[in-house]
């Protein structure tokens, strides 16, 4: 199971995610569940970089499937909030489709 955790502040603000674990939906290289969470979390944090010019501290171990992204600057501009937006979205529907089992998103308040 890939788990999520999204990181916010007693006020809503987003401080940062992890994706941890390969979803095991599938054998890996034919796994759609966790190449369609790959593809929204690393569009995500190229987008927050290239478009929205976040600064941020961003860990990956490629073999356990694990990123930690970290954002500096509080509070996130109002475009980053909006593709957070977008991810929480994204994958809120992959768990929905495929279920628990596969993704599931929590959150945390720090």
């Amino acid at each position: 199971m890939t788990q999520i955790t999204f990181y916010k502040t007693t006020t809503g603000e987003y401080q940062g995610f992890t994706c941890d674990g390969h979803s095991g939906y599938a054998e890996r290289g034919e796994d759609i569940v966790c190449a369609a969470i790959s593809v929204l979390v690393i569009n995500t944090i190229n987008s927050l970089e290239q478009i929205a010019g976040e600064q941020m501290d961003v860990e990956t171990d490629e073999e356990d499937g694990k990123i930690r992204c970290s954002f500096v600057n509080q509070p996130l501009r109002e475009t980053s909030k909006a593709f957070m937006d977008s991810l929480v979205l994204g994958l809120g529907q992959i768990e929905k489709q495929y279920g628990k089992n596969y993704c599931k998103l929590t959150f945390e308040e720090v």
